[in-house]
C-alpha cells in the first residue's frame, strides 16, 4: 500500500510558476511510474504528465513546454513544476502511482494509487 499527499497548491496570476510536490510512504517508491493528473470543475480527470522508474517524461499537449516533472528516490518524492500558468490550468491536481504496467500510462485505469488533491487557481 502506498500514501500519496500533495502539496503546493494555491492561487497565482496568469504568467506565474507553481511548484507541486507529492510524498510517498513505502520503500519502493523508485519501482512505480509516477503521474499527475488535474480535474477541472465539470471535466474529466486528465492526464498532465508522467514519470517512468528510469527518469523518463511524458507531457499532455496543453502543458508542454511549460510544465517538467520530476522525481527525487532519496525523499520518496515527485514534483511538478508549472511555468507560465494560465487560467485554463485551474484544477484539482493528483498524483498517482503505477506499480503494474511496463509504460508508464496516460489512462487513469493504470494507476493503483491516488493522492487526494490539491487546488491550482490560475487568475487572469
Amino acid at each position: 500500500q502506498v500514501q500519496l499527499v500533495e502539496s503546493g497548491g494555491g492561487l497565482v496570476q496568469a504568467g506565474g510558476s507553481l511548484r507541486l510536490s507529492c510524498a510517498a510512504s513505502g520503500r519502493t517508491f523508485s519501482s512505480y511510474h509516477m503521474g499527475w493528473f488535474r480535474q477541472a470543475p465539470g471535466k474529466e480527470r486528465e492526464f498532465v504528465a508522467g514519470i517512468s522508474r528510469t527518469g523518463n517524461t511524458y507531457y499532455a499537449d496543453d502543458v508542454k513546454g511549460r510544465f517538467t516533472i520530476s522525481r527525487d528516490n532519496a525523499k520518496n518524492t515527485v514534483y511538478l513544476q508549472m511555468n507560465s500558468l494560465k487560467p485554463e490550468d485551474t484544477a484539482v491536481y493528483y498524483c498517482a502511482a503505477d506499480r503494474r504496467n511496463y509504460n508508464v500510462g496516460r489512462e487513469l485505469y493504470a494507476y493503483d494509487y491516488w493522492g487526494q488533491g490539491t487546488q491550482v487557481t490560475v487568475s487572469s
